[in-house]
């Protein structure tokens, strides 16, 4: 008996340690960072792990595979961009207009689609964000293929010069935090478990007296308003909103970036986020070459990390803890 509480109160000590202190690390880190590395990849992996995140939050938590998710994360760019350059707002009201748009499509999504399941679910999003994709293309204020350009950075405080990279960088990376933040909040609430018992079993749930189409359509438009929190954010940094972020393959990029992490992970989808940037951004001398690299290695993932690289990761730890407890 004495030997087993030796075993097991060290690990569960060290475990309420680590946390806190990976946090530390990981936001002392992102302080520095911007003095090592060119803010311009860090606040593009900042927006795309926020927008994977946001994702995660959907796919990962209630188990609702969504193919549309590039309408909320361009849909909310443009809108952003057009308030920032043509109505002269500040980065944070025009932040706030493309949380607020993405809320609106993921409403507009959610009541068409919600009552679908499995690939029927997901056929219905990606026609629709193909809807937002050609409305893209075809509308006055969008600026066509040419999108729009020259993007403004104003701020509401005037001590905050974000037309700095390295400031508008920390700018960026607040907001990441803060929707991270509220992700991390949702998970871990009674809200969160819910979803996650949807995704494990729907019927169950339902039998119990939840309204699971409800719950499934709260999930999805807070998904969508970050991921329209994402886009917005993206297009403040890089001044511009192009048809890129509004096509299919950003949809399934997205998923390619959850996948990799790791599904229902907090910060696998960070993970699978900095490394399909890190491949586009320093593999771009291959040109077209990088989307076969990113196929072989999704490949690879689904067949050597079931659970994406910390999914896999943490079953690892798991089992390492359970043959020291025994």
């Amino acid at each position: 008996m004495v030997s087993n509480n030796l075993t097991i109160v060290p690990a569960a000590t060290v475990t309420d340690y680590q946390v806190p202190l990976l946090a530390g690390m990981a936001l002392a880190a992102a302080l520095v960072a911007p003095f090592v590395v060119y803010p311009i990849f860090l606040m593009n992996v900042l927006c795309f792990a926020l927008f994977a995140c946001a994702f995660n939050l959907l796919m990962g938590f209630a188990g609702i595979l969504s193919f549309g998710h590039a309408a909320f994360f361009g849909g909310a760019a443009y809108v952003s961009a057009h308030c920032a350059k043509e109505l002269g707002l500040p980065a944070e009201l025009s932040l706030v207009a493309g949380m607020a748009s993405g809320a609106i499509l993921g409403a507009v999504f959610g009541w068409v689609a919600i009552r679908r399941q499995g690939i029927y679910f997901g056929m219905i999003t990606m026609g629709l964000a193909q809807i937002v994709y050609f409305i893209a293309l075809q509308a006055q204020f969008t600026g066509g293929e040419d999108g729009i350009q020259g993007v403004p950075r104003r701020s509401m405080l005037p001590f905050i010069n974000l037309e700095n990279d390295r400031t508008m960088y920390f700018f960026v990376l607040v907001v990441f935090l803060l929707g991270f933040v509220a992700i991390l909040r949702t998970v871990n609430s009674p809200f969160g478990h819910l979803l996650k018992a949807i995704r494990e079993n729907e019927p169950r749930a339902a039998s119990l007296g939840y309204d699971v189409d409800r719950f499934k359509f709260l999930a999805f438009v807070l998904s969508a308003t970050l991921s329209g929190l994402a886009g917005a954010l993206k297009a403040i940094a890089f001044q511009l909103a192009t048809l890129t972020d509004v096509e299919f393959f950003m949809s399934g990029e997205v998923v390619l970036m959850t996948l990799i992490g790791g599904v229902g992970t907090i910060i696998g989808p960070i993970v699978g986020a900095g490394i399909l940037i890190a491949m586009q951004t320093y593999l771009a001398e291959f040109g077209t070459w990088v989307k076969a690299v990113q196929g072989a290695i999704f490949i690879i993932c689904v067949l050597a990390f079931r659970k994406g690289l910390i999914g896999e990761f943490a079953a690892l730890m798991e089992r390492r803890a359970k043959r020291a407890g025994r």
